[in-house]
């Protein structure tokens, strides 16, 4: 079963909008979390993390801060 891929973002976030073209370009599936119209879900974010910044990306159980392509990637597969 494939891990439940999550991304906290906003739409002004450049990174963000690279993140979500490689995702759709690998054809994975997963739920978009605007946090700036969402102060609860900013909340939860930032208690998981202690980070502020976005995006960050929530592959299963682990999280991954910033548009890291590499861990993204071995999460990824790791799915398989």
């Amino acid at each position: 079963m494939a891990k439940k891929v999550r991304i906290y973002s906003t739409p002004t976030c450049t990174y963000c909008i690279v993140l979500k073209r490689y995702l759709d370009e690998k054809g994975v599936d997963y739920e978009e979390v605007d946090i700036s119209k969402d102060e609860k879900a900013q909340k939860e974010m930032v208690e998981k993390t202690g980070q502020m910044g976005v995006p960050v990306t929530e592959i299963g159980e682990e999280l991954v801060i910033g548009f890291d392509k590499n861990k993204i990637e071995e999460l990824l597969d790791d799915k398989q």
